[in-house]
This record gives structure tokens, sequence and C-alpha cells, in this order.
């Protein structure tokens, strides 16, 4: 026999820790007027119902079989899910509205081999044929379903049997035994721990679709992002047609992975040269203009900086940067400055990262602090070089990761020389590249290099 009594509980909608009493400050993550008062339906259960299951042994567990991924048929997804979907995981997918969650998710469903329910609670099943026939989608292995009760979810599971289960969206889903609304922190963190138990139970994966909000977070709990194996981005911007995938939690794979992706009328297509296509509108010999390697996981990208220096108009230089830190920015310039000896300080300063990028690889200080001098004193930096490394606050270059890739990334695409950091250049081998590499210690060597 079970009971069940309805207590009162008090969430913070930030971390999803519950207390019996409230507080303005959330003791465990000490955000302030986070905690709300929640209505709970509690459930207590007789612990020798004989349903207890044993701990499995390892070596019982290995002979068995390890479980493999199931691939999508999109490259860009399996890269950033680390090789495909894992029977039994569970997937949180995050995004602005309309960057294209939904479309990707209904992408996945036909590069696989097995029954997929797609479970839509913020459309109908005529708009989703819709976008499917929009997308060319056409499967019999999809079965659609507009239910928003996660109880009854779990019972269509049963009948339908799927290996793949969609929801879009957690927000708008709700349980029985919770009584507060849809899309409250005590509901998402409900809903989430029955749809992980089902995942982890029936070895089936999980996709779960979550709105943003405005900081840029998923909306409810944190929790909700510890309970899932993967924890994915769909990021964009509305004035490019370009999205990128990021995995920011993965426990099959490497974090901070991207994908990139180039939407049309007919959904996401895979772009597969990422650098070539950031770079096919480059405008050649022209002040101000660098190019950088960035890492974005374990892939490498060729980035185009753009620096603007004008003479202020007002007495008051403005610092406007799209794509990097302002701080960071404010820092290069003080060493362009104090260290080289450069006067910007009365001048007008704008940092563009071409293509709508946010880098925070600090890789791209040579290449920012050379375009700003190439703007300020009108020189133009070669087209064939690349720049990459990290700028201390004496004007000296340090050394950064993963070097290599950065390097053959550069050489793949046809340019012919890059300045790296001599520290990172003592542990290379010329010989293993066509591309002339240059090393240097500081900022005022590179200056005096190339200009």
């Amino acid at each position: 026999m079970s009971k069940s009594r309805i207590k009162t509980v008090f969430l913070c909608s930030s971390c999803g820790d519950q207390f019996a009493k409230w507080n303005g400050q959330c003791p465990s993550c000490n955000e302030w007027g986070t905690l709300g008062e929640f209505k709970v339906n509690t459930k207590s259960r007789s612990r020798s119902n004989g349903q207890t299951k044993n701990p499995s042994n390892l070596d019982d567990v290995l002979k068995d079989g390890i479980l493999k991924s199931q691939t999508t048929g999109i490259r860009e997804v399996d890269r950033v899910l680390g090789g495909g979907i894992l029977p039994g995981s569970m997937i949180l997918l995050g995004g602005s509205p309309g960057i294209g969650k939904s479309t990707l998710a209904l992408q996945i469903i036909p590069g696989l081999k097995y029954n997929v329910l797609y479970v839509s609670a913020e459309e109908s099943e005529e708009q989703l044929a819709l976008r499917a026939e929009r997308l060319n989608i056409s499967t019999d292995k999809i079965h659609l379903s507009t239910e928003n009760n996660v109880e009854l979810i779990i019972e269509q599971l049963a009948l339908i049997s799927p290996k793949l289960l969609i929801i879009d969206s957690i927000q708008n889903i709700f349980s029985n035994n919770v009584e507060s609304i849809a899309g409250s922190p005590s509901q998402i963190r409900d809903c989430g721990q029955q749809l992980l138990a089902v995942a982890k139970q029936n070895k089936i994966s999980i996709i779960v679709i979550g709105h943003v909000t405005k900081e840029g977070i998923i909306a409810g709990p944190r929790m909700l992002e510890h309970m899932v194996d993967t924890v994915l981005y769909l990021e964009g911007d509305s004035r490019f047609d370009h999205r990128i995938l990021r995995s920011i939690k993965n426990r099959f794979g490497t974090t901070n992975e991207v994908g990139i992706f180039q939407m049309n009328e007919h959904g996401l297509n895979e772009v597969s040269n990422p650098s070539e296509y950031f770079l096919a509108e480059r405008t050649l010999e022209v002040p101000g203009s660098a190019i950088f390697p960035a890492l974005e996981g374990t892939r490498p990208l060729l980035v185009e900086v753009q620096a603007l220096v004008s003479s202020a108009n007002f007495g008051t230089p403005q610092r406007n940067s799209n794509g990097l830190d302002y701080k960071r920015l404010s820092m290069l310039l003080a060493v362009l400055e104090k260290r080289i000896g450069m006067s910007i300080g009365a001048k007008d300063v704008f940092i563009n990262l071409v293509g709508g990028f946010h880098i925070s690889d600090p890789s791209t200080d040579l290449a920012v602090i050379i375009a700003v001098a190439s703007s300020a004193k009108d020189f133009i930096i070669p087209n064939n070089t690349v720049l990459a490394g990290e700028v201390g606050l004496s004007g000296e270059l340090r050394s950064v990761p993963n070097m290599n890739k950065r390097v053959k990334e550069s050489e793949a695409l046809g340019f012919t020389n890059i300045i790296i950091p001599e520290s990172n250049l003592k542990r290379m081998k010329k010989s293993d590249y066509k591309i002339k590499i240059s090393g240097f210690q500081n900022v005022k060597e590179v200056l005096n290099h190339l200009f």
C-alpha cells in the first residue's frame, strides 16, 4: 500500500534543490530570490516489496557486451554526440525560439534504423506532418503524439516500444504527482526524473528539447542538466543563416565539440568545411583584417577578425566588440599602448569576429592586437598569413594548446605562413608541415616582422 500526502516545499529555480522553509538566498547555490513555494504530492512506499534489483557484477556486464552508439547519418551531429546516440542515454537540446531545435530533431530520425516516438506538446499532429513534408522526411518509423502528461507518455512507450523518444518540449510536460503548472521547476524536475528512469531501465534513448531564458540558459532548474548524459545548445544569430550545435556536457564524447549547419527552406544542411565557409566572403588587401585558427572542441576553425580604428568625434573614445570579451579587448589595447608605444587611447576601436562567432579562446589575442595595429597604422597583413598566440601583460607571446591541429588546418586551406609563439615552435617539427612556421617571443617582434 502506498499513501500520498501533500506537503509544501521551496524549490530553487537555479540549482533545483528543495528546502523546508523559505530563504532569501539559496543555501546551495547562493543565488538571491530564486526560491519559490510549491505543493508536492509525496508517496511513501514499503521498501520490502520484493522488487529490489541485485547489483550487477562488472565482469557479467562486460560479457554481455557494451552497447554501441547508433549513428544518425548526419556527420556533424554524430561528431558532437561522440559517435551517435547511445541506447539508454538522455540528451537535452536547448536553444532560442525559432533557432531550429525541432527541425534538427526531425532530421535526425530518417538516419536511424528503429521506431521513434515524437511527442510534441506545442504543435498538432497535422503541423508536425507539414513540417516533415517541408523537410522531405518520409518514413513509417515515426509515430506522432501530442500528449503532455508524462505518465500517459510512458504508457504510449509500452504500446509502441520505440528505441528513441523525442520530447518537444519539456516545459510543456506535466506530471500528476506534482500540483503545479507545467514548466515550473518542480514539474520539470519530476518529469525529468521519470523520463530518466524509463531511459535507463528500458534502454530507450530520449532527446528532450528545452527553451532557454533571456540569460541564455535552459529554463527550469539546473538539476535537469545534471540528470541528463548530454547537454547540447543550438546557437545562431538572426543576421546569419548558419547554426552551431555545441556540446556543453557529454559523458560519451568531447565537451565543447561543435557542429556547423546552414539553415535554408529545406532545413539544416551540414557544413563539411566550416573554415572555407566562413572565409568565402573575405576581402583581401584591406588593413585591419587578420586570420586566426580557433579551436572549438577538437575541431580547428579559421576565423577572420576585423578591426577598425578611427578618430573619436566627440572626445570620448568608443570600444565596441562583437564576438570577443570586452575586458579582454581592453587588456590588449592597454598592452598595445603601454608596451608597444602605439597611441590609441583617443581613438575609437571596433572589433568584429566574422560570422557571428563568440570565442573565448586565448589564441585570438595575437590576431586581435595585430589587426588593431594594422588598422591604426594603415598597414596590410599579408593575405596568406595566419596568427595564433596568447598575449601576456608584458607583451610576451605565450603558448596555446593543440597547435599542431591549428597549423594543419591552416595548411589545408592554402595558407603559406603562420606566426606562433616561439615556445610552441620549439615543441614542433617543421619537417612535418609544408607551411612556413615562424616563432616569436613578443608582439613587438611580430609587428617588426610584418610591417
